[in-house]
């Protein structure tokens, strides 16, 4: 504690051991009632992409696996989930004062839709941002989850309001992304590796809707999008294809007639595997070094020993020579790569503020081996100590401007 502090943390940016035990999780909590294991995001990054019909299959899968799911359907202005499952609107939902449970579908997957409390499931949401933001923060506050294993949340199309609160107001624990095979999807995977990496959220992988038609008759598969690049694309920015999916009609008409429990395919048998691996956040650490050593001048490094994590584990490692000290250049260099921590000695004030600006955390006051750092990282027990080279001549070095 500063010897002139006022007790006022919330105007001090000084990171002092008291402010540091006042800090709280930032995340909303859900009801006192609740009791969720994970919660997965269903994201795309435009609208018309079957999105909410793989959230419906997701959980479909998951509870014939022997899990307690659940859907909270975030698209506001656009919920489908309801009609897929044959649950009727203007649902009275059962409570008390302590909060209100979610309808359950005919197999007892709990779901909480807007659509569930109109009159008519016809009836347009006419609502500005921040009002559609808070129906969706009610429904993870208000509504009881009692004994949940996986809650699919059904998001919006793109990246406005409702994404960023829930993504900022529940924890995730993972994004499942659903796209189709067309030409711009490169940009809105993109987008989307973008959004998750500044929100600090793992993507489990990528499901490629309206891949083929496979003709009945014949069984020749027919792609009326042209040659799909996901596989290509999926690779370049490190994601798993965890399916393609074809444009069936009886899927179709499943979710029409409220009978998507019905409805059997193969396509996410595998899922259970995928979710389990978000359990554990993968993360790449690293550690401006000279050879195995943490070096004590960021931009006098010799090389980085750059260490992929999960959990609290390392499960590899590589050393990539020092590419040159031009002023913010490697910031950006180690961005590029993936980077979530850098570790180091200590670092100029611009490398620093251009980290910031990339998302990476920075850690200083480090020494030692470069791989034990790490581990004291994942174990909660490295903590940055705020060393900035101030003198001159390392500036250039350090990376600063």
């Amino acid at each position: 504690m500063s010897e002139n502090c006022n007790q006022n943390c919330s105007n001090c940016e000084d990171e002092c051991t008291d402010r540091k035990e006042k800090h709280t999780d930032s995340f909303e909590q859900p009801n006192a009632l609740s009791r969720i294991k994970k919660v997965i995001a269903v994201v795309s990054g435009k609208g018309g992409v079957g999105k909410s019909m793989v959230t419906s299959l997701l959980a479909v899968t998951m509870n014939r696996k022997g899990y307690h799911t659940a859907i909270l359907d975030a698209d506001i202005t656009g919920p489908s989930i309801p009609k897929a499952f044959g649950i009727k609107t203007n649902k009275e939902l059962r409570g008390s004062a302590m909060g209100a449970y979610p309808p359950k579908s005919s197999s007892g997957i709990d779901i909480m839709s807007i659509n569930l409390l109109l009159e008519n499931e016809t009836d347009p949401v006419v609502w500005r941002g921040p009002v559609l933001s808070n129906t969706v923060k009610q429904f993870w506050q208000e509504i009881i989850w009692d004994d949940v294993d996986y809650m699919f949340i059904d998001m919006p199309p793109g990246t406005g309001d409702v994404p960023l609160t829930v993504f900022q107001s529940i924890k995730v624990d993972g994004i499942i992304m659903v796209t189709s095979p067309q030409e711009l999807v490169s940009m809105i995977v993109a987008k989307a590796v973008k959004m998750a990496k500044l929100m600090h959220v793992p993507i489990l992988g990528v499901v490629e809707n309206m891949a083929y038609f496979k003709c009945p008759n014949c069984q020749e598969e027919h792609k009326f999008f042209g040659e799909s690049h996901m596989e290509d694309i999926a690779k370049e920015y490190g994601l798993d294809l965890l399916a393609r999916m074809p444009m069936d009609p009886k899927l179709a008409e499943a979710c029409d007639q409220g009978e998507i429990e019905l409805f059997t395919g193969t396509w996410f048998d595998h899922i259970d595997k995928i979710l389990e691996k978000s359990e554990e956040k993968k993360m790449k650490i690293a550690v401006a070094s000279e050879n195995e050593m943490v070096t004590e001048h960021f931009g006098h490094c010799v090389n980085f020993n750059i260490f992929e994590t999960e959990g609290m584990k390392i499960i590899s490692k590589e050393s990539i020579q020092n590419p040159g000290h031009k002023p913010g250049f490697l910031p950006v260099f180690l961005s590029e790569r993936g980077v979530n921590v850098i570790i180091s000695g200590g670092m100029g004030q611009g490398a620093i503020d251009i980290f910031n600006e990339k998302d990476i955390e920075v850690i200083t006051g480090a020494s030692g081996m470069a791989e034990a750092a790490v581990k004291h990282y994942v174990e909660g027990t490295l903590v940055s100590m705020g060393s900035v080279c101030h003198e001159h001549q390392h500036q250039d070095e350090c990376g600063a401007h």
